[in-house]
């Protein structure tokens, strides 16, 4: 089952491939590429994704990065944070889940879950506005930060040695991995979450990592086709993340391996609660540019 699943994605892979090169050469050929460096994206996704291999994840850092560099309009924040990141989460998918053991009808039910709410939640969020899309933003990185906030100060349960579920607690796995595949959509990355839900249900830390990155890995292709459909994402962004990004991931996985992270982590979660001020700032004047308007 985990070969089929495996080469399931890799397929997943070469397809989503396809689709984001057509569209980058269809907007490059009809002077529609947005602006920015593609180096400096590049960058940006080879850090975001390397510290999202060792566990801390790239979407607010990432966010971070470009909403305070001003290099990603709101509006396509979220469709650029899915569509750049599938690549290189794939990579992380396919290193991290044949190397680490989990009871196979724990991940596939799990996997399934992450899927199925990132297909219903990428319908909605590619037709929000950019007000909604900031002010949801900006909740997703509060939340981001709390979580961050409680993993430091060992607030999270301390876990178990479990490499499955059953029963009603797998239930529960499979109903959160629901939910937070729907919100990977508006920016919330499903890393943290899904984290502190596989230790309150009494599994180990190192099972987490196959079930975040492989749900990741499968549901993103799938949200990111709705986002690529819909223009809401930048081109620009997403191709050269999707390359120096993969490279992160790799350095990360196969050479660096750890690092002591608290201190950067304090560090991230100080600048997720800036950027989710920023936000905020810039919804209120959205609305009131929209109120003058209507005036």
């Amino acid at each position: 089952m985990l070969k089929i699943v495996l080469g399931f994605m890799i397929i997943s892979a070469l397809g989503f491939i396809a689709v984001l090169i057509k569209d980058y050469i269809k907007k490059k050929n009809d002077g529609a590429l947005e602006e920015g460096s593609f180096i400096k994206f590049g960058l940006i996704g080879m850090l975001a994704n390397f510290f999202d291999t060792l566990g801390i994840g790239s979407f607010a850092i990432e966010t971070s990065l470009f909403k305070n560099l001003k290099m990603v309009e709101d509006k396509k924040l979220p469709g650029t944070l899915n569509v750049a990141n599938t690549i290189p989460t794939m990579t992380e998918a396919l290193i991290f889940m044949t190397v680490i053991k989990v009871d196979a009808v724990t991940l596939f039910s799990m996997l399934a879950a992450a899927v199925l709410g990132a297909v219903v939640g990428a319908k909605i969020v590619s037709r929000f506005n950019e007000k909604t899309i900031q002010v949801a933003m900006g909740v997703s990185l509060v939340v981001v930060a709390l979580l961050m906030v409680a993993g430091l100060l060992n607030l999270y349960p301390v876990g178990g040695d479990a490499t499955g579920l059953t029963g009603a607690k797998l239930v529960i796995g499979i109903i959160g991995n629901f939910v937070f595949g729907a919100l990977m959509t508006v920016g919330i990355g499903l890393y943290a979450p899904c984290m502190a839900l596989v230790f309150a249900l009494g599994m180990g830390p190192k099972v987490a990592f196959p079930i975040m990155m492989g749900s990741c890995a499968l549901l993103m292709p799938f949200s990111s086709y709705q986002f690529i459909k819909s223009g809401a994402y930048s081109s620009k962004a997403s191709v050269s993340i999707a390359v120096l990004g993969t490279v992160g991931v790799l350095i990360a996985a196969y050479i660096v391996k750890s690092l002591p992270l608290n201190v950067l982590k304090w560090v991230v979660t100080c600048v997720i609660i800036y950027t989710s001020s920023m936000m905020f700032k810039s919804a209120r004047t959205s609305r009131k540019i929209a109120v003058e308007a209507e005036g």
